[in-house]
């Protein structure tokens, strides 16, 4: 016995709307005029032009050669003679390979040890039940108006004996009270029968936590692990104050010394000191190199931000 099976028509199928599409605009919204949108077009094309024209000078320079540069009399617009000599010798050794990766550990383990104390206390915080909530996040709130200045903390860090160490990249600036309070808020909108339910079936804190809030939060935690990434592999600051030894300062700091102080790489090759490579083409691919990870990184987060930030921010 065969089975009839109803196939839209094309008629069906032509009004169905694209995913691609606009979503529908509200009855009571007006119709923009094309002035307007004209208007909205040149703008956010500046925007794009402001803000990619500069990058493709920093690339171009980066990849250009001593000749090249010479010619242009400085940074270089139109590409011509494109080699990779500039990072051939900065990835070859030297200081630059060693502020590359100082910076990509301090990164990897300042973003884990902060997304763990983070999401510890985002989620104790979310607990109306628990011990002392309402007054460890009136502290916490305190520490975002009020600080005790550059000179007792730099105090704090040498009486821990932290100066001329990794950690002392890392503590001074691991946890921010404003991330938490977003991760808290996310936490406080996940559904209570799902944790109540857990927790009659034997289920503890630290399991409801790995196993119904963390997979629920995924999008809040990629946002704020970016957040501290990126405010780990662009920090400064503490090298320059707590760090003396030149072996251990990250790729920023390098990049200063580069840039602004005109100070040539330790450990490189010859050609850059006798002036065979162009000490300008360096310094845009140390640029790059501490510009690369962000760019990377972006995009792949960007489809989170919307839900993580805004979902986390509104409520609690």
């Amino acid at each position: 016995m065969s089975t009839v099976v109803d196939r839209p028509s094309l008629t069906e199928v032509a009004k169905k709307p694209s995913p691609w599409a606009a979503p529908p605009r509200p009855s009571w919204e007006e119709e923009p005029a094309k002035a307007g949108l004209a208007a909205k077009g040149i703008v956010l094309a500046f925007a794009c032009f402001a803000i990619l024209f500069p990058l493709w000078i920093v690339i171009v320079t980066s990849l250009s050669s001593k000749k090249t540069i010479d010619a242009a009399g400085g940074l270089v617009v139109i590409p011509k003679d494109i080699t990779f000599i500039a990072y051939q010798e900065l990835l070859s050794g030297g200081q630059v390979q060693r502020a590359a990766l100082v910076s990509l550990g301090v990164t990897l383990v300042g973003t884990l040890f902060s997304m763990t104390v983070s999401v510890l206390c985002a989620y104790g915080l979310s607990r109306s039940g628990s011990v002392g909530h309402r007054w460890i996040l009136m502290t916490l709130l305190a520490t975002m108006f009020f600080g005790a200045g550059l000179i007792p903390t730099y105090l704090l860090v040498q009486a821990l004996g932290l100066t001329d160490t990794y950690l002392a990249l890392i503590l001074p600036s691991a946890v921010s009270v404003f991330n938490i309070l977003v991760l808290r808020a996310f936490f406080m909108n996940i559904s209570q029968e799902l944790t109540d339910s857990a927790r009659i079936d034997g289920a503890g804190d630290f399991r409801i936590l790995w196993q119904i809030v963390m997979p629920l939060s995924r999008a809040v935690i990629a946002v704020i692990s970016l957040f501290y990434a990126v405010g780990y592999w662009s920090a400064w600051f503490n090298a320059s104050i707590y760090l003396t030894d030149q072996d251990m300062m990250p790729l920023q700091n390098v990049m200063i010394q580069l840039v602004q102080k005109q100070e040539r790489p330790v450990g490189l090759s010859a050609q850059i000191n006798t002036g065979q490579i162009s000490a300008l083409s360096i310094q845009m691919a140390v640029m790059v190199m501490a510009l690369l990870p962000v760019a990377v990184l972006s995009p792949f987060v960007q489809k989170h931000f919307k839900k993580g930030m805004l979902t986390g921010a509104v409520k609690g």
